[in-house]
């Protein structure tokens, strides 16, 4: 990531003929907000002066107290190379003040900062790579997106059968114009379904870069007529999509703090206890790795995503936690259970927090499930206690409600705020009759 002065900005902007500069940030479900301020009006989003009606974004403040400032982090501006080469747009993402200049505890962006400082006073650095995969649809006649693909590649397939080949080639250059490093893209299990990655980073440029990858592939695919969608499973009977995030800590001069050459699994007793926690925890904290009603469907056996809480130190993909092969200065630890629908600031933030509380009451985790999981007896399955992530929206919000450590990393706004949306969120989807419902009673009964 580039580092950036105000005299860098200003001069970027001159030089390179930008005329609007779009003030981003995001709410507490994920989605990307933004405002967009004219050449003349840099100085004053530069100087913290910017202000926006907070209680018109979900989640934030009420009406009475609406007043809410923007301010951007240098670091994280760049030009937008979808937009005109002559009076050229750029983005600055912000963090969310309030009035009296205090941090505003609404903001994902704030939650994220609290738990990576946690760790760096505890003398760590938290790094995290994600895994996006999304999938590619038609738009109907009005421009509306549907479900459907002419496509029937699945994994790793190439053009002519990959019909999205040059799409994907289009998304990764664009990407890489604004910064990424990108390590691989390909097409996915699923018709229509593709996965790029992109390098490893800080926790927070990590979260960051989340929202500007969905931002740029979701523009991208609009480009060449098509609709980009991180929905985890749109279609019924194939593959969702998830978003495997690999993480790891390196002490504050960068050695990895997850390797150890002399174990046997070449793991540190930190790697151990990280797994641990995330163990501990994942049940109250899957609302936010997974948190639509339609994030259940994915999490269901025979579709490669993750049911059972277990962790395995080979390259077993049945359980919820893998440590991938390589060792050394690339030890990692891989979550397999998020999905692209996440609020990355959110979610990152309590993967890391869970992961630092193993650390700080020395958990240890139960033994390396090296089998496939989903083969075994159920009664093996209890023997072992391995148990299972919750299967709906509505068992995710009983596991957050009675979790005070998720209460405590997202602090009493965000906590009480996402609560609010989600359980009525349930309730809308418990009250819909569906298609299946009446294909299937309708004539019985």
């Amino acid at each position: 990531m580039n580092k950036y002065s105000k005299e860098d900005i200003f001069r970027i902007v001159e030089e390179e003929d930008v005329e609007f500069i779009r003030l981003q940030f995001t709410d507490i479900f994920g989605m990307l907000k933004n405002v967009a301020i004219t050449r003349s009006m840099l100085g004053k989003a530069l100087d913290n002066r910017c202000m926006f009606d907070g209680s018109s974004i979900e989640g934030f403040v009420r009406m009475e107290e609406s007043d809410m400032y923007l301010y951007p982090d240098l670091d994280t501006f760049e030009i937008l190379p979808w937009r005109p080469q002559q009076g050229k747009v750029a983005r600055l993402m912000c963090d969310v003040y309030c009035p009296d200049r205090t941090p505003f505890e609404g903001d994902p962006r704030f939650v994220l900062k609290k738990v990576l400082k946690k760790a760096r006073d505890m003398g760590f650095e938290f790094h995290a790579g994600p895994e996006c995969e999304f999938f590619l649809f038609h738009m109907d006649e009005e421009g509306r997106p549907t479900t459907e693909t002419h496509e029937t590649a699945s994994y790793f397939d190439v053009a002519p059968i990959d019909l999205a080949e040059n799409v994907r080639r289009d998304m990764v250059l664009t990407l890489e114009e604004m910064g990424f490093m990108i390590e691989a893209s390909h097409h996915e299990i699923a018709p229509g379904q593709h996965e790029i990655d992109f390098q490893y980073a800080e926790g927070m440029v990590t979260a960051d870069n989340i929202m500007t990858f969905k931002m740029a592939v979701k523009t991208i695919a609009k480009r060449h007529g098509l609709h980009a969608t991180f929905m985890p499973k749109p279609k019924a009977g194939v593959n969702g999509s998830g978003m495997h995030i690999n993480m790891s800590l390196s002490d504050l001069m960068g050695r990895n703090m997850f390797e150890n050459e002399e174990d046997e699994l070449g793991l540190s007793k930190a790697a151990y206890q990280f797994i641990a926690g995330l163990l501990y925890h994942i049940k109250g904290m899957t609302i936010l790795t997974n948190p639509l009603v339609n994030s259940y469907k994915r999490l269901v056996p025979g579709y490669d995503a993750p049911v059972y809480i277990a962790w395995s130190a080979k390259a077993n993909r049945s359980p919820l936690i893998r440590i991938p092969s390589t060792r050394g200065a690339g030890t990692r630890i891989e979550l397999r259970c998020p999905d692209t629908a996440v609020n990355p600031y959110l979610a990152l933030a309590a993967c890391l927090a869970a992961g630092l509380d193993g650390i700080e009451k020395e958990m240890t985790p139960p033994e390396s499930v090296d089998r496939n999981i989903f083969t075994m007896h159920p009664e093996e399955i209890l023997e072992k206690g391995i148990e299972h992530l919750p299967e709906t929206l509505g068992e995710a919000i009983e596991a957050f409600r009675k979790d005070d450590f998720m209460k405590e990393v997202l602090g009493e706004h965000i906590y009480t705020k996402y609560l609010e949306a989600k359980e009525s969120e349930w309730h809308m989807f418990r009250v819909q009759v569906t298609d299946w419902e009446v294909e299937e009673y309708l004539y019985k009964y």
